[in-house]
């Protein structure tokens, strides 16, 4: 896991200070080593910073260059079938190192940017090819690993996290309005949006190409989740799926260092443990508990440890860990909103006092229909007889206000917006506020994928892998998810979703795989999300004393009296929207004009 960083100029010279600047504003993601190629104009300049894993010698530095140093390459993130890609390659390619950027390399080098399709892993790849003057900006099929860019008349800057960006002086520090009003619907910044004007994500599973000559530049989307509707017996589709996960820890173990798991207690987590050790690499586990609760996850997660005989270390947080509130700014670089994104930091932080890696479970609830608002829409779509199913999957047709609802937490629609909001930015509020929803949502897929699919493009795409992604990375951690492998996508999706669903057991397919395997308790637990309870989130108190003297207020961002209206009340999760964004705004903007 690494950050990268690039610039390139068509005019004028790149400013070596400012360059290395921005590679080290980006050290926690690879504090093992700094690489940097700037070339002979120096008018083109790629940076990175290394977390090392696989060919721990210099060897293994990046940006890497072909043997003729005319294709160069940063890459962020981990190729899991490098090895198998070796081998084909290696008629065509003299590979001198043993790690997977140099397969990148060799891949391009035979197949060009098509490469892409091949490759099973998380990655943001910046690949420049200097004979044709080409850049390509690659990101991973489901958005794992970030990746920004700005492009201006003359010049283009990109990198792993918005921090190096802005610290290009490329772009001023002006907040994109209409990215405040979606803030408030999403609890996010949705794709291609950032916070700042001028600043793009790219999207996940696709690439950029920019013409380095005049900075032209095309967007491709090179994967796309396809579906079927095949009837296949639920037995077989549990051991074709336990097939595909096994052979995706097998590639996700691959390391020349050890790797722990996040343990929760739940389905998920405890598969992947259970794996690993099956792949004789018993991981050492971690987990987060909240104090005074008896749903604490820390409790679980030690039953299934002792269950398999393996290490757990836990940290239990108190409501003083709402301290490092303070500290989230700077690491998300724009608001999230997430209830967890403090709960990731710490077991982040845990976990890497002794490894470098661990697995997570990201993926699994989506893929399996693990979410209680995904049984909500099952049951109320599907177990009504034949009748109302069918008037039923005629309306949900139109799923999005369905999803939209159960997103909300804190719900924001237009209205709602221009309370909130000061008049002067009413005008930034979309006519359609669920934009990225409905853009999000395809009239191909059945009622229940179309739930899905959204959740895989939005909550897990925009909110959930920029938590994990941040949270860890900030601490120098590398958080690998076997379940996202798109080959597991792709079967599921294949079959009728009523084969993988069922109104009385949670992720129907992963528990046919787990049955005898895990302690019959966790087997009968109720799904339980990454969550407190709500008094850790609901403190009125604290509440009262971020927002009283509130810089959003004074910036003409917030209107006062929607503010003063929500702290008479007891629980509203509109407040916890709010206070991030006065968190974020303060970092990021008002410290930056004093």
């Amino acid at each position: 896991m690494c950050g990268i960083i690039g610039h390139i100029k068509l005019s004028g010279v790149i400013d070596q200070h400012i360059f290395h600047g921005m590679v080290k504003s980006l050290e926690h993601r690879g504090p093992d080593g700094e690489g940097v190629f700037i070339s002979s104009d120096r008018k083109r300049a790629l940076g990175h910073r290394r977390l090392s894993f696989l060919e721990l010698t210099n060897l293994g530095k990046q940006p890497m260059c072909n043997s003729k140093k005319t294709v160069w390459v940063s890459f962020n993130g981990e190729i899991y079938n490098y090895i198998e890609l070796k081998e084909e390659l290696k008629s065509s390619y003299r590979f001198i190192t043993g790690c997977d950027t140099e397969v990148i390399l060799a891949a391009y080098q035979e197949w060009g940017i098509d490469f892409v399709t091949r490759l099973k892993g998380m990655f943001a790849i910046a690949l420049l090819d200097e004979e044709k003057d080409e850049l390509h900006l690659i990101r991973d099929r489901f958005g794992i690993k970030p990746l920004y860019y700005g492009i201006t008349e003359d010049e283009i800057v990109f990198a792993s996290e918005l921090k190096a960006i802005m610290a290009s002086k490329v772009f001023p520090n002006k907040v994109n309005k209409s990215a405040i009003a979606d803030y408030f619907v999403y609890r996010y910044i949705p794709s291609p949006k950032t916070i700042w004007q001028g600043i793009k994500k790219l999207p996940p599973a696709n690439y950029i190409t920019i013409n380095l000559k005049d900075l032209s530049h095309k967007i491709l989307l090179y994967w796309e989740l396809s579906a079927s509707n095949d009837n296949v017996e639920v037995g077989i589709l549990a051991s074709e799926t336990e097939g595909i996960l096994k052979n995706s820890v097998k590639q996700h173990v691959r390391a020349d260092v050890d790797i722990g798991s996040f343990l929760s207690g739940g389905y998920d987590s405890s598969a992947l443990a259970m794996w690993m050790k099956e792949e004789d690499k018993p991981p050492t586990t971690y987990s987060i508990g909240f104090d005074n609760w008896e749903r604490s996850e820390h409790f679980y997660a030690k039953t299934v440890a002792d269950y398999l005989g393996l290490k757990n270390e836990a940290v239990v947080a108190t409501t003083d860990s709402l301290n490092l509130l303070e500290r989230m700014p700077e690491i998300y670089d724009e608001p999230i909103a997430d209830i967890s994104i403090v709960p990731t930091y710490i077991v982040s932080a845990l976990a890497r006092k002794e490894v470098k890696a661990v697995f997570s479970g990201e993926g699994a609830d989506e893929i399996f229909g693990g979410y209680a608002w995904q049984h909500d829409f099952f049951n109320k779509t599907y177990n009504k007889g034949l009748l109302q199913m069918v008037k039923n999957i005629f309306k949900a047709k139109n799923s999005v206000d369905f999803y939209a609802q159960s997103m909300a937490m804190g719900w924001f629609d237009a209205d709602e917006l221009k309370q909130l909001l000061h008049p002067n930015l009413h005008k930034s509020i979309p006519k359609d506020v669920h934009w990225f929803y409905r853009s999000n949502f395809r009239k191909d897929l059945s009622p229940f994928k179309s739930i899905q699919y959204m959740d895989i493009k939005c909550f897990m795409g925009e909110l959930v892998l920029t938590k994990i992604d941040r949270a860890s990375m900030a601490n120098s951690l590398e958080v690998r998810v076997p379940f996202l492998d798109h080959q597991l996508f792709e079967k599921i999706f294949s079959a009728q979703e009523t084969c993988y669903i069922d109104a009385n057991q949670t992720k129907r397919v992963l528990f046919e795989t787990l049955k005898n395997k895990i302690p019959d308790e966790i087997l009968a637990r109720k799904k339980q999300g990454f969550v407190g309870p709500d008094s850790y989130y609901m403190n009125m108190g604290l509440y009262r004393k971020e927002l009283g003297d509130s810089n959003l207020v004074k910036f003409e961002i917030i209107q006062k009296e929607y503010i003063d209206s929500l702290l008479k009340e007891n629980y509203n999760w509109k407040l916890w929207k709010i206070l991030i964004f006065e968190k974020w705004f303060t970092h990021w903007v008002v410290k930056h004009e004093e």
